[in-house]
């Protein structure tokens, strides 16, 4: 089954299932989504801003206003003498639109 946005392209719903890999839940998030009414997602590398907009749209039920996205680079460790790298990570800050709502908490409001 394919989704269609309000420009007009599709989606498959498999694929936007997919793209929101987890929600960032942090003091440095939680700032951000109180002061500009975003939420922040760890998505897949490859996916694009409408894919994105469209798997919050579908998932939580809510209207996106805007998607920002930044790719964090994987830090270096070291595990004794082995070198090792952490993934790269690619976060979306999506704005939802005024009177718009995200609870991961678990509570209903």
């Amino acid at each position: 089954m394919s989704r269609i946005n309000a420009v007009g392209q599709k989606f498959d719903e498999g694929r936007l299932a997919t793209v929101l890999v987890a929600p960032i839940i942090s003091e440095k998030a939680t700032r951000v989504g109180e002061k500009n009414n975003q939420v922040l997602f760890k998505v897949l590398r490859d996916a694009t801003k409408p894919e994105i907009k469209a798997a919050v749209e579908l998932m939580f039920k809510v209207e996106v206003a805007s998607v920002t996205t930044s790719v964090q680079k994987g830090k270096v460790k070291r595990f004794g003498r082995s070198i090792g790298r952490r993934d790269h990570v690619k976060k979306a800050f999506v704005a939802l639109k005024p009177g718009q709502e995200l609870n991961f908490s678990g509570e209903a409001a």
